[in-house]
């Protein structure tokens, strides 16, 4: 066997016998592009007391990722099926290390931001790569065993990220949490050269470069509209990026719908299982991801558990989504899509909605539910969402497929922590204002109300002031921790209603266990080359 995979996987007359290793190294490089983002929210401590962020320069630290990650992954997707799949794979892992280096080493707030988008265009290139690269490796006999190690591998990021970050600052600087992704993309690029075969769309065509513009237009603008206007007010910016978002979309539709060889079929959201499958992932992760953004600041802010502490604790959601996903192998091939995909919304909005009975006297152990429910769905839930959204799409379109894929996930997450981070802010403004209105300077007022971080940092120096003192001090850390608590109970009980009109949305648009049929033929034919390789 050579030393190196060389063989496209087009050309190959039966399934790629190293396909179960190259697996390993697309789920290494999913690990790294999750765990970008979840590391950063328990180094925000540091990070704003080092940098002297405000809570805008917060905000654009975390979704300076978020911005080119979302609007760039269909039209990189395309790319990457039209040149190369690996070579996407490999060029993304570089960049997105790169820009990992330029963030360790900078110590200036904009430098940093630039460093997040540089990291977020390489996973853009990265994510759908992992996804095309899957499904051209497997057959179809396998690729939902192979579909559900990959979703697994996004929840196990969600607590690693945390984990890994917190370790290292207890002995390092943020700046640690940005270099340890370096070594991973190296090893990723390794193994994509060793293990991965070359693979690219046979007969593409032209790409739709037109088309691909348009999207990035309307995502990148909804997504910066999203993330600015509900946290800093509807200025000229955001109202601006609205405006092109309202226009971009249906300028998108009417090109793609004339296009002979359109960046996405919009045609295909006629089709139910597609439709529903991308409804459910944008759905799920606006409240899963929205929820645990705010339950991680609850577990450092008002418990005072460090970045370390804090990312053990959530290491139960990945155990859960390993549980999940491996219910969901067992269950979607008999029960099908709708009823496993609709059950494992059911359980993440019930998880969200348990959030509600937060206060401030809670202990980890009222987040331990919440946590393992909302691991348990998403196991259960995006494989079988995944297999159905990446199965509407020929061989050709598998990076435009998973372009679709991610997007949708992006967007949700991304629509979840702004809507929601907004909602945790306002409410948490009202409610210490309410309480402790006219108590405090003005100035001082202004930052108690502008974070729970914020509030906690003027009653340290309320203990330190000869007017203040330690009862007043723990007083308004008090209303601090109430306000705080008060405003995730609301923001749980918002997430949880659009969670529920979500799943009832999906429950109604995905199809019956008839559209399993379509592949059964497929998975028939190649049940025996399967056994034999």
């Amino acid at each position: 066997m050579p030393l190196s995979a060389h063989t496209p996987a087009e050309e190959m007359s039966g399934p790629y016998p190293r396909r179960w290793w190259a697996l390993l190294v697309l789920c290494l490089s999913l690990l790294i592009v999750v765990m970008a983002n979840t590391s950063l929210v328990v180094a925000a401590p540091d990070l704003t007391k080092d940098l002297g962020l405000s809570s805008s320069d917060l905000q654009w630290v975390i979704d300076g990722y978020t911005v080119p990650y979302a609007a760039l992954m269909l039209v990189l997707g395309a790319i990457g099926d039209k040149y190369s799949r690996r070579g996407a794979l490999v060029l993304g892992l570089l960049v997105f290390a790169g820009g990992s280096v330029m963030g360790g080493l900078v110590h200036e707030t904009n430098l940093v931001v630039i460093a997040r988008a540089i990291m977020g265009v390489g996973a853009a290139v990265v994510m759908p790569a992992t996804l095309s690269l899957l499904v051209a490796i497997f057959p179809r006999a396998e690729r939902a065993k192979a579909i559900t190690a990959w979703s697994a591998t996004s929840g196990l990021a969600i607590a690693a990220g945390p984990v890994a970050a917190g370790w290292l600052l207890e002995e390092h600087a943020w700046g640690s949490t940005f270099l340890m992704n370096v070594p991973i993309a190296v090893l990723g690029v390794i193994g994509a050269l060793l293990l991965v075969p070359p693979s690219k769309a046979e007969g593409m065509g032209r790409i739709d470069y037109i088309g691909g513009l348009l999207s990035i237009v309307f995502i990148g603008s909804l997504v910066y509209a999203t993330i600015e206007g509900p946290h800093f007010g509807w200025g000229a910016g955001p109202i601006t990026a609205a405006v092109v978002a309202a226009v971009g979309l249906p300028a998108f539709v009417a090109w793609e719908s004339k296009h002979p060889n359109p960046m996405l079929d919009v045609r295909k959201f006629k089709e139910r299982p597609f439709s529903g499958s991308m409804l459910a992932v944008l759905f799920f992760f606006f409240g899963t991801f929205g929820s645990i953004y705010y339950s991680t600041q609850f577990l450092q802010f008002v418990l005072g558990y460090n970045a370390l502490e804090t990312g053990i604790r959530l290491l139960p959601l990945a155990g859960a989504v390993f549980v999940g996903a491996a219910v969901t192998g067992r269950l979607a091939p008999k029960l099908g899509v709708k009823l496993v995909v609709g059950a494992g919304m059911v359980i993440g909005t019930a998880g969200v909605f348990l959030l509600t009975q937060i206060e401030s006297g809670s202990t980890y152990t009222h987040f331990l539910t919440p946590l393992l429910m909302l691991g348990f769905a998403i196991g259960l839930s995006l494989s079988p969402a995944t297999d159905t959204i990446m199965g509407s799409f020929p061989e050709s379109e598998l990076g435009v497929g998973g372009g679709a894929n991610d997007t949708a996930l992006e967007l949700g997450g991304a629509l979840g922590i702004a809507v929601l981070g907004s909602l945790l802010a306002t409410s948490y403004k009202d409610k210490l204002t309410d309480m402790i209105g006219g108590r405090l300077p003005a100035e001082a007022m202004d930052v108690a109300k502008d974070s729970v971080g914020g509030g906690l940092a003027v009653a340290e120096h309320v203990a330190e002031t000869p007017n203040g003192g330690p009862q007043q001090a723990q007083t308004l850390i008090e209303a601090v921790h109430e306000s705080f608590a008060h405003a995730i109970a609301h923001t749980s009980l918002i997430g949880a209603i659009v969670m529920g009109a979500g799943t009832l949305i999906v429950i109604a648009v995905l199809p019956g266990r008839k559209a399993k049929g379509n592949h059964r033929q497929e998975d028939a034919a190649e049940a025996e080359t399967v056994g034999a390789a």
